[in-house]
């Protein structure tokens, strides 16, 4: 029988770091049932551990809420308010893993809890295993693209007035370039 690391090319097991600087966290959002608005996090950081077993590996992530950006700064200011996010009462949207589900040698369902504004909710993320190699550095490199929707009113984010005016399915996007830790 083929073991999973098989199937997936050039696998590394380790303990990596996400590297904030070759990664997004972003997401998107319907105005008024007609146009898209845009967003990402500036401030995150994350661990991931590829496990022996690719199917006992794991991933923590914390964003910090206040880091968001939909390059207009009045719109910025709302979406940190109470009416949004509350940034001064929940500064941090954290994700940790729970279980990894293959779909093929490339694609995985991670199962994870996301806490956002006080609230705690099972999410599963769609994610695709872009490949290991080795960064500029020499050190080895790993990349990941993930993305998952959530109902933003399911996490107590109700918008206030202006909620009527943007949906309240929040379509989320990662990519990530994570950093081997060295031993």
């Amino acid at each position: 029988m083929t073991s999973q690391t098989e199937v997936i090319d050039g696998y590394v097991a380790g303990t990596w770091t996400i590297d904030a600087v070759h990664s997004d966290v972003s997401f998107y959002v319907r105005h008024l049932g007609v146009s898209k608005v845009r967003g990402h996090f500036a401030t995150f950081e994350g661990t991931i551990v590829t496990a022996e077993d690719p199917l006992e590996s794991t991933v923590s992530a914390v964003i910090k809420t206040s880091s968001v950006s939909t390059n207009n700064e009045m719109r910025d200011n709302h979406v940190r308010s109470a009416d949004f996010l509350d940034v001064e009462q929940f500064p941090e949207l954290t994700f940790t893993s729970t279980a990894i589900r293959p779909q093929t040698s490339e694609l995985f369902e991670v199962d994870g809890d996301l806490s956002l504004h006080g609230v705690t909710k099972p999410v599963t993320l769609k994610l695709e295993l872009n490949g290991f190699g080795k960064g500029m550095d020499g050190n080895a490199i790993a990349g990941f693209s993930a993305a998952t929707e959530i109902s933003r009113t399911e996490f107590g984010v109700t918008g206030g007035a202006a909620g009527a005016a943007v949906s309240d399915k929040i379509r989320i996007a990662l990519e990530v370039e994570a950093i081997q830790a060295q031993a």
